[in-house]
């Protein structure tokens, strides 16, 4: 078993040293940086080096006994002059003559003192006579703590605003040593005896209290201003509303146990089973936090909002979107109802007609919304004057712009409904936000309004940006597919004017049996082109999708110049067995693009020169024609750019999707062009041998790395 005094005293001994610390920080703190034209000053030292030295001894001798009782007495006369003082400092020192002898006849209670605790220690064998003294005493200190209490409260009460700011950390640190004692000294009277655990925690709490007043001391002099934060200070309330209640338990149990017998313990029982439960439905509500949160807001803080808090708050909702979560549009709508505490709420989007329409709940999906929400009517005037509906207001019949004909009924008949929020984009309504009633009832203030506007017209800005973001991936799709049909009507246009020179030669060459057979073989190649276009329609500008195979660019630019040969001279000049990597049927395609590209350049009956030779480790095929040639300003900024185009009616997409292609089979489009001369297009692809040697040079090193 723990030797439960050993611990008490323990306790105790730390309590008292923690306690001498802080105030003697306190005091070598005020000597420095106190504000030395306070006429507090030096009895704030005393004060703070007196209880230092009084904690002290309560650590070395105990808190009963007589130096440290003597240092008590004297601690209390330090703080009764910083009292005085302090209406010295405010500058009623004079006008308020009645506050003197109030000070002197508490100094001389305070004397007294000493008088009571020799009488004590030299009666220490009369238990009667030690009893009486330590009443006495008691009430001796009550009467003290009580008379500094009402001193501190007319200094406060009576001192101009400005003053204020000067003696509220003194005031409260004044206030908290002398409202302990009262609390102290009160249960010791009533009881007959200190009580173990007030008396254990009093010099911690003197020490921190001390400094306190050490902050008052400097407020003035170095700026310096204890703000504690919201969070800190709910925290702080609800620490105290938790302790309140345990207190009280812990009295009523005690009481019981004095009532005693067998009803004392069933009602012991009781009454902890009932406090369990209160503590466990009770405690962790929301309105119980909303309470305390107002509650600390209206009497402890000069604003309703921490400004900095709600705007981290309001930004990490709205940004914090993930896969499967809520949608941008309920993040909106929490990030707004969480300003004012709001259990629930929607978000209306205006439509092409100016009238509202719901597009998401958060935490509301009892609420009956008609599919047209609001009238152009209230959206009018929410846009002109950028208007929060106070609900309450409308129901009361108050009005500000003769918005009351124009709200809807379902708005009127919820009564959950709080407020309306307008979402205003450069002076442009693009939504609003209904807002449920908290959970602790409160009216709408200036506060609200204000800031309330403010996040409305951020969340509108974040609604445009993603209406406009949706309207660019609905164009970008449209672009897609416009760009889709734009390859398939070049590839018909190329056939089409294939179509056109073989008819015209037909006309001169009819009668030519070789004509015909190579009739017969463009109308084959024709058709079956359009078939595979048919087939490619739906991957058009997505490079090839064919597996990668081994192809022989002697063997296709054979048979291009045999396709072409119909429709225009195209004279093979050299066709090396090259064996590549790449994908045929897209080669093809891109060669037949620049192939088409170069008879529309040259002039009629002058040929196109095609050429497959093997270049180091790459498959080169040129293809060169004597046209009219490019500028090197289109060669660098126009060719390859969709939609532009030398030719009157070109759709300037062929080069762009011959390379592109080209560019997907791992090769590059090379350009040669002078203006008046003709132009030269190179197409380099990969060696199959060059693809497979590495290959097998990454394999080894990819296996050494695994035995690594």
């Amino acid at each position: 078993m723990v030797d439960q005094s050993g611990v008490g005293a323990l306790a105790s001994l730390v309590c008292f040293v923690a306690g001498g610390v802080l105030s003697a920080g306190a005091g070598v703190w005020i000597a420095r940086f106190g504000d030395r034209n306070r006429p507090d000053r030096l009895p704030l030292i005393a004060a703070a080096f007196l209880a230092a030295m009084w904690c002290s001894l309560a650590a070395a001798f105990g808190p009963h006994a007589l130096t440290t009782l003597l240092a008590e007495t004297a601690r209390n006369l330090a703080l009764i002059a910083v009292i005085f003082r302090l209406f010295s400092a405010d500058g009623r020192d004079e006008s308020l003559k009645p506050i003197r002898p109030v000070i002197i006849a508490l100094a001389l209670v305070q004397l007294f003192q000493p008088v009571v605790l020799l009488v004590s220690a030299r009666s220490a064998f009369e238990p009667e006579l030690v009893s009486l003294t330590f009443e006495v005493s008691a009430v001796l200190n009550m009467l003290v703590a009580i008379g500094a209490l009402v001193l501190l409260h007319n200094l406060y009460a009576g001192a101009a605003a400005a003053s204020r700011q000067v003696l509220r950390w003194s005031g409260i640190g004044l206030a908290g040593i002398f409202a302990y004692d009262l609390n102290l000294f009160t249960v010791s009277y009533l009881l007959g005896e200190h009580p173990s655990g007030l008396v254990m925690l009093r010099g911690l709490f003197t020490g921190v209290m001390t400094a306190l007043l050490a902050m008052g001391a400097i407020s003035e002099g170095r700026g310096l201003q204890f703000r504690p934060s919201r969070t800190v200070t709910f925290q702080t309330l609800s620490l105290l509303v938790i302790s309140s209640y345990l207190l009280i338990m812990v009295l009523v149990t005690r009481s019981l146990t004095l009532i005693g017998g067998d009803f004392a313990r069933a009602g012991q029982v009781v009454f902890l089973v009932l406090g369990i439960l209160v503590a466990a439905i009770w405690i962790p509500s929301k309105r119980l936090r909303g309470w305390l949160k107002v509650t600390a807001t209206k009497h402890l803080f000069q604003h309703r909002y921490d400004y900095r808090e709600e705007w981290l708050r309001f930004t990490h909702t709205i940004g914090r979107g993930a896969s499967g979560g809520p949608s941008f549009y309920e993040r909106a709508v929490k990030a707004m109802a969480d300003i004012t505490d709001s259990p629930a709420g929607i978000l209306l989007v205006t439509n092409e007609e100016a009238q509202l329409e719901l597009t998401a709940r958060w935490n509301w999906a009892t609420l009956e919304v008609p599919g047209v929400a609001v009238e152009f009517g209230l959206t009018d005037l929410l846009e002109k004057h950028n208007l929060i509906l106070d609900l309450d207001e409308v129901r009361a019949g108050v009005q500000h712009h003769g918005e009351l004909a124009h709200v809807p009924e379902w708005l009127r008949e919820a009564e959950d409904v709080w407020a309306l929020v307008p979402l205003i984009h450069f002076d442009r309504l693009v939504g609003a936000i209904v807002l449920a009633r908290p959970r602790i009832e409160r009216r709408l203030d200036w506060e609200d309004f204000d800031l309330l506007r403010v996040a409305g017209q951020q969340l509108a800005s974040y609604l445009s940006e993603q209406a406009g973001q949706q309207a660019l991936m609905d164009a970008s799709r449209f672009d897609e597919f416009n760009r889709r049909m734009a390859f398939v009507m070049h590839d018909i246009k190329n056939l089409a004017s294939q179509m056109s020179l073989l008819s015209a030669n037909a006309q001169k060459h009819a009668d030519n049996p070789a004509f015909r057979a190579d009739m017969l073989v463009t109308l084959r190649n024709s058709s079956d082109k359009l078939s595979a276009l048919l087939a490619r329609l739906g991957r058009y500008g997505s490079g090839p999708v064919n597996e990668m195979a081994e192809v022989d660019l002697g063997e296709v630019t054979r048979q291009l110049v045999k396709r072409m040969a119909a429709t225009h001279p195209v004279i093979l000049a050299q066709a090396e067995p090259v064996r590549v990597v790449g994908d045929r049927e897209s080669l093809e395609q891109a060669l037949i693009h620049l192939i088409q590209n170069a008879i529309d350049a040259s002039e009629e009956g002058s040929p196109v020169h095609l050429s497959a030779t093997m270049e180091g480790l790459s498959g080169q095929i040129e293809i060169i024609d004597a046209g009219h040639g490019m500028s090197p300003e289109f060669v660098r900024s126009g060719l390859f750019k969709p939609f532009v185009s030398s030719k009157d009616g070109g759709f300037g997409i062929g080069a762009f999707e011959a390379r592109e292609m080209i560019k997907a089979m791992g090769g590059r489009v090379m350009v040669e062009s002078r203006e008046g001369v003709g132009t030269r297009f190179s197409v380099i692809l990969p060696l199959a041998e060059s693809r497979k040697l590495a290959s097998n040079t990454n394999a080894p090193a990819a296996n050494s790395d695994e035995v690594a």
